[in-house]
């Protein structure tokens, strides 16, 4: 009888060591092939409804997936690097996780996608697009109609980008109202705003911006880039005030409209000043001009992640990971956010040394989060309209793009519940 206990325990411990899977390790720091392609790997796997780890400040933010045949054949047609680990190897990862300024993250499930965006705009119009079009990570793309009936329910993740809460069509008009496709952004505007049963696009605008913000208080995330970073806390501040002029409107802002603006409203900024004429600006939020009087050039242009506790700090840790703590800067409808008008709990991520502004910043809403990221594309400085689209094949590791991509990993994380 003891002789077929040991046999059957021999034979039960040998199916246990069978059946656990071994992991790959995809490596993030200068080893990696592609860095970009790395990220839609782990979202595939999690779509596919495994589970994978982030490893925080581990290697530049590692990955850990399953060793399986498929995930191999993934790695290897993405072009993605990988290194098998075996349980000594997973181990001796553990233990210098463990001691050094480093967490495993578990990500458990992949998010709903969606970016607010008109189905006209094509995806070189929006650098996060590119991103997950490049990563190969599929999201959904919604506007004003699908914001104000609901949809936003069925996402977890939402992207803005160059979108005009104000309601002035990204203050372009005096440089290009008589351009075809400006005159066809305005009738598309004014169709849907009619559509909703509003009289001005402004207030159109400022009503799925409120939605939006009713999003992450119930526990969105939100990602937001160039003058969406701007115009989205512009519009809800001047709920019930006009600042938009005659010409775009058709009758001019509320006198004083400027002492109207209620920043209690408002997610990331506060007494900000609002642009009531036709310039190419839309509140002293932004800092473009102080930059030019600078003589600001791409080549000063640079901007540094902060570096977080992994461990107390989980959440702007994985904000920041990248294999370079040194970006380049880049221009946009937005370009930098001034620091001095950041409300108090907003988390700054990254930020140049020498100038009152701010990069990248995270900021806790209710239930739900936001992150703000200025400028249009961190692989194009100064991007014009009808540029050519970015070639991201020629920007594999680009740290810009990694910030990009830590955003769309962020909502399937679940931090490793530590022994107290």
């Amino acid at each position: 009888m003891a002789l077929k206990t040991i046999v059957l325990l021999i034979i039960l411990s040998l199916c246990t060591l069978s059946g656990q899977a071994g992991m790959l390790l995809i490596p993030m720091d200068e080893t990696q092939t592609d860095h970009l392609k790395a990220y839609g790997v782990v979202f595939a796997c999690l779509t596919d409804g495994q589970k994978a780890e982030w490893l925080l400040n581990y290697r530049a933010g590692s990955f850990l997936i399953k060793d399986l045949t498929g995930n191999r054949d993934l790695c290897l047609l993405r072009g993605v690097s990988y290194i098998s680990a075996s349980n000594d190897e997973l181990a001796d990862i553990y233990r210098v996780i463990e001691v050094e300024n480093m967490e495993r993250v578990h990500l458990e499930k992949a998010p709903a996608m969606a970016v607010y965006s008109p189905s006209t705009l094509q995806p070189w119009d929006d650098a996060v697009r590119l991103a997950l079009e490049y990563a190969e990570i599929k999201y959904d793309m919604i506007w004003d109609e699908e914001v104000l009936s609901g949809k936003l329910e069925d996402y977890d993740w939402l992207h803005l980008h160059h979108e005009d809460f104000t309601g002035q069509y990204g203050k372009f008009y005096a440089s290009f109202h008589n351009q075809l496709w400006y005159q066809q952004d305005v009738a598309a505007n004014e169709a849907m705003a009619r559509k909703l049963g509003f009289n001005k696009v402004s207030e159109c605008k400022k009503a799925v911006a409120r939605t939006i913000k009713e999003y992450v208080l119930s526990g969105g995330f939100l990602f937001a880039m160039c003058s969406a970073t701007e115009t989205l806390d512009i519009a809800l501040a001047a709920e019930g005030v006009d600042v938009v002029p005659a010409v775009l409107d058709g009758d001019p802002p509320d006198p004083g409209c400027q002492d109207k603006l209620d920043y209690s409203k408002t997610m990331a900024f506060t007494d900000f000043k609002v642009s009531l004429d036709l310039q190419y600006k839309h509140s002293d939020i932004d800092t473009d001009r102080d930059r030019m009087e600078k003589f600001m050039s791409m080549e000063n242009d640079l901007f540094y992640l902060f570096q977080f506790s992994a461990k107390l700090d989980p959440v702007p840790t994985m904000l920041v990971q990248c294999h370079n703590g040194i970006i380049n800067g880049f221009m946009g409808q937005t370009t930098a956010l001034r620091k001095s008008l950041l409300k108090k709990y907003i988390i700054v991520l990254g930020e140049p040394l020498e100038y009152d502004e701010v990069r990248y910043l995270h900021g806790n809403l209710g239930r739900g989060t936001f992150t703000f990221f200025s400028g249009h594309d961190p692989e194009d400085y100064q991007h014009f309209v009808h540029d050519p689209p970015t070639d991201l094949n020629l920007y594999k590791s680009s740290p810009g793009y990694r910030l990009i991509l830590n955003n769309v990993l962020f909502p399937a994380a679940r931090k490793k519940e530590r022994k107290t």
